[in-house]
């Protein structure tokens, strides 16, 4: 297996532990706890401070069959219909009946959920959902208050470690290939400031999404695609990489704007908001039997559709009949986020525009979290389960990582048990003898997300991702001149940040131009239909020898 490694220094300390979990968001501190129960020591990296992953973005909630008259089986069935044809329905059928009561071990840790006069979780609908099952807290602020809740449960548990502002590198395998750790930079000061590694019995990446690959995204800025490509550097395959979910519903803030941009949650519509165009006219009716509410894919496609026949930048949302109370209790982080802009929604609608939000392709696993290198786990958004397929279905990517971070732990609880997480020996020095990748200079950061955003954003075509892998190969061209010249990037953050953007940005055009068909939130303007005799399989990527992200198609 040929290996790519970032071009770093020599570490320059070294720290032990039995599981090594890259992120802190529900996922990667769910799995922490849980191997922690099992006696195993763990250690958390992230990337910014531990109550800052990207959990505590999200707004909506977190869905699951919690409420009267709904059950699993009916969640199943619209997670699948979102998916469009690409959900592996075991996977899905793990979520939707484990989901329930992996909520109920979360709000043991100390999630508090809003609840009604009669003590009950209060539920809501969102797009996709034929029922209400969207459990949420402090109104429009779920993410925050499971980060709060998991965060405080992990820093009272003195024996795990925690390692933050650390950009994780990559994965460090012994001789059998078995995951034995990582290199990180720590962006610091102390002991462990600079480069470092971690040596590990397993490593687990729940690294969230790789949002920022796109100008706008409502990703925060350190969503920058690390973990789908140091598993790509380390041989692991990844999958389904074109479908990146544009939520329909992002504050339009100009068309200048650019990096993290206000989300409004696909909750205002869930109670009953309106998507409606300049003159007042509600766009969504008869497009689907859901109107506002139909699947993510559906909405975001009519609301760029609409902007393209009508000229216009964005279209608006009209919760102006809620009325002040019910924004001010109900949204009330979005209400601030509004205001803070000069938009009131109590009296005006809010302008809206699709904008990158979630990618449901990733490092490949299994039902268990486990990836194609042994001892490499991944899960969140950083994953594969095949929950998602081609279009995320709203609200079940907290429960997706809260499941499977159980699973991953039960995992590890088991093998440990049964002797097979032995410690794992690696020459960290000789791991360094791996290719090393050629470092873009920063500012590459702003060029790959222009090309993107215009290449491959919600609307791409043969020749949209052709000119934006032109000009991604040229970024890499140049890149590899400079190298030749001895004139390469300085290894630091934004540079090991640009490399990431770039090979991930490279992968995702690579599988996106070969899948000819519109499907989920994959839309070709060139082949507008789906086509299921060819195009229902996934796409598997790996990094070939050479160094550039080879796509296969799955075997039918």
């Amino acid at each position: 297996m040929t290996t790519h490694r970032l071009t770093a220094p020599a570490p320059g300390w070294t720290a032990t532990t039995d599981v090594v979990v890259v992120g802190s968001g529900v996922a990667g501190l769910t799995v922490a706890l849980n191997v922690r129960k099992a006696g195993l020591r763990a250690m958390v990296v992230t990337k910014a401070m531990l109550d800052d992953g990207s959990t505590r973005w999200a707004q909506g909630g977190i869905a699951a069959a919690l409420g009267e008259g709904d059950t699993p089986g009916q969640h199943l069935d619209d997670t699948l219909v979102a998916g469009a044809g690409l959900c592996d329905e075991e996977a899905v059928r793990t979520l939707v009946t484990e989901g329930p009561d992996a909520v109920r071990r979360l709000i043991a840790v100390g999630a508090a959920f809003d609840r009604g006069t009669d003590g009950e979780i209060l539920l809501t609908r969102e797009g996709g959902h034929h029922r209400r099952r969207i459990a949420h807290a402090g109104g429009d602020a779920t993410g925050a208050e499971i980060s709060r809740a998991l965060v405080d449960a992990v820093r009272t548990d003195q024996d795990i470690e925690l390692i933050e502002h650390a950009l994780v590198l990559d994965l460090l395998t012994d001789a059998e290939g078995h995951a034995a750790g990582l290199t990180l930079h720590v962006m610091g000061e102390g002991a462990r400031d600079g480069v470092g590694a971690v040596r590990a019995r397993a490593v687990v990446l729940a690294t969230g999404g790789m949002g920022q690959v796109f100008s706008a995204t409502t990703n925060p800025a350190v969503s920058t695609g690390d973990g789908v490509a140091l598993a790509l550097r380390a041989g692991a395959a990844v999958t389904d990489l074109e479908f990146v979910q544009f939520h329909p519903t992002v504050l339009w803030l100009g068309p200048e704007a650019e990096g993290q941009q206000p989300l409004v949650s696909e909750a205002v519509r869930g109670e009953g908001a309106h998507l409606v165009d300049a003159d007042g006219v509600r766009f969504m009716l008869g497009q689907h039997e859901l109107a506002e509410l139909a699947p993510r894919d559906i909405v975001a496609k009519a609301i760029t559709r609409r902007m393209l026949e009508q000229g216009a930048e964005h279209m608006y949302l009209d919760g102006r009949h809620f009325g002040a109370e019910m924004w001010e209790q109900r949204f009330p982080t979005i209400l601030a986020s509004c205001r803070s802009h000069g938009i009131d929604p109590v009296t005006e609608p809010i302008p809206v525009a699709p904008a990158a939000h979630y990618a449901s392709g990733g490092v490949r696993t299994d039902p268990h979290g486990r990836t194609s290198v042994p001892g490499l786990y991944a899960c969140g958004e950083v994953a594969c389960t095949g929950v998602h397929g081609a279009n995320r279905l709203a609200s079940n990517s907290l429960l997706e990582g809260l499941v499977f971070a159980e699973r991953i732990a039960a995992d590890l609880a088991g093998r440990h048990l049964a002797g097979g997480l032995p410690e794992r020996t690696v020459d960290v020095a000789a791991a360094r003898a791996a290719h090393a990748v050629p470092l873009p200079p920063s500012e590459a950061r702003a060029e790959i997300q222009r090309l993107m955003s215009r290449g491959a954003g919600v609307l791409r075509s043969a020749a949209s991702m052709a000119g934006a892998a032109a000009g991604l190969g040229l970024i890499a061209e140049q890149t590899y001149a400079h190298l030749a010249e001895d004139k390469p990037a300085d290894p630091r953050v934004e540079t090991w940040e640009a490399a990431n953007l770039l090979l991930v940005s490279t992968a995702l055009v690579a599988a996106a131009a070969q899948r000819a068909e519109t499907r989920g939130c994959h839309w070709r303007e060139d082949f507008p239909e789906r086509d299921d005799a060819a195009w229902r399989r996934h796409l598997i990527t790996t990094l070939a020898a050479a160094g550039g992200p080879v796509s296969t198609p799955e075997e039918q």
